[in-house]
């Protein structure tokens, strides 16, 4: 017996399309169908098989007893009074948005089954055909829980999570918003703003080390301008902390080669203690 009956998509790029694809391989819902902007993407999430029925309307999410945004974050609080009006309110909500505080706050007032979520997944890649089954699997999937979640829509939201390979670590939306403002926003910014230093008649004699080290900064831009925004203190706390560690380096470059070993060599087994 399925999870959930009718699940909602409401984005079907690279997360909502493996969403979907990940439902149906396990088995988890009865039925999925998608909302997208874009009648191609809707085409080409039915053709993949991430989902049974899609619309660029949202009257087709009627009925579902589970929706799950899988758009940006702006995108998310834009739709969420349009999809109140048309959904039960039992229906379970959830998201995918990669920053939290905001997206609670005005949700849970909304939906009283929401439960925020984020899952570590994906890649700098979009659209639903890089989408794939297998995303989740080994992955965490953080969700955001208040005092005002329903035991039930978390357990649920838990129960899919894991259905589909993910580790569920349970963490405040503001904890949330600080550990990933270091953890991925940052490195998002370092790397947008390193291949900028790099004038672009050099980037022919580019090798590993820069192609490695701003793989990310080929992400959508749009996304990541409403990331940063959504999460603006964290961010601008982010920037102090690399603005201030890059100040320690051009010292010791300039007066102090033993602090500058000091530091490279903190740096190094502080990389090798990431799996």
């Amino acid at each position: 017996m399925s999870l959930f009956k009718k699940v909602a998509i409401i984005g079907t790029g690279l997360i909502g399309g493996s969403i979907g694809l990940s439902l149906k391989k396990h088995n988890l819902a009865e039925e999925v169908v998608g909302v997208s902007r874009h009648k191609k993407s809707i085409i080409l999430a039915k053709k993949s098989g991430a989902i049974d029925d899609g619309s660029t309307t949202l009257e087709i999410i009627r009925e579902a007893d589970l929706v799950i945004f899988a758009t940006p974050v702006n995108v998310i609080i834009e739709l969420a009074p349009k999809i109140a009006k048309i959904i039960d309110k039992n229906c379970i909500v959830t998201d995918v948005g990669s920053t939290k505080e905001e997206i609670v706050r005005l949700l849970e007032k909304i939906f009283p089954g929401f439960v925020g979520g984020h899952p570590l997944a994906g890649s700098e890649k979009r659209s639903i055909s890089n989408a794939s089954a297998s995303i989740f699997q080994g992955s965490v999937c953080l969700l955001t829980p208040t005092k005002k979640t329903k035991n039930d829509s978390l357990r649920k939201v838990r129960m899919f999570w894991e259905g589909i390979g993910a580790k569920v670590v349970l963490l405040s939306a503001s904890k949330h918003d600080k550990i990933l403002s270091l953890v991925s926003h940052l490195p998002h910014i370092a790397a947008f703003s390193l291949i900028n230093s790099v004038p672009k008649e050099y980037l022919g004699f580019a090798a590993g080390g820069l192609k490695d080290t701003t793989r990310i900064a080929a992400s959508d831009a749009e996304i990541w301008t409403q990331i940063f925004l959504s999460n603006r203190k964290n961010v601008l706390k982010g920037i102090d902390v690399l603005e201030r560690n890059l100040g320690n380096i051009k010292s010791a470059i300039k007066q102090n080669k033993k602090q500058l070993s000091i530091i490279l060599n903190a740096a190094k087994k502080k990389r090798e203690s990431v799996v």
